[in-house]
Order: C-alpha cells, then structure tokens, then sequence
C-alpha cells in the first residue's frame, strides 16, 4: 500500500488493518522461530507498514480531538 492510499483510509479501516498486521507480525514471527520463514523481508516491511499506519491514525485522532 502505498501512503497516500493509507491517509485515505478512514479511522476504523486504519484499526482494521493494524489489528490484521499485528496478527500477520506475530504469526512472522512464530515462522521465524520455527525455522519455517521462507520471506524474511516481510518481518520488516509488515514493521513499516504498521508504524505507517500508527503514525497516520494519531496523526487523525489527534486532529479529531483539536477540532472539538
């Protein structure tokens, strides 16, 4: 996904997906340990994503709570 595509995503999409990647980072992370990661890049760009989406979800919220 690209950012531009994340900034448009409502809050509760954003949610969503950071739960999803959250789930998909541990389930990594238990391949890893296991011997059976075929794709260790994915650990690190699922990272990115997350921080990606973390990053523009307070980035929203905090926006949110200025305009009340």
């Amino acid at each position: 996904m690209k950012t531009k595509e994340i900034r448009d995503l409502s809050v509760e999409d954003l949610q969503t997906r950071r739960r999803e990647l959250r789930q998909e980072g541990f389930n990594l992370r238990m391949q890893k340990v296991g011997g059976q990661l075929e794709k260790p890049h994915l650990i690190r760009e699922n990272r990115k994503y997350l921080a990606l989406i973390e990053t523009v979800l307070s980035e929203k919220t905090r926006t949110v709570g200025a305009s009340k």
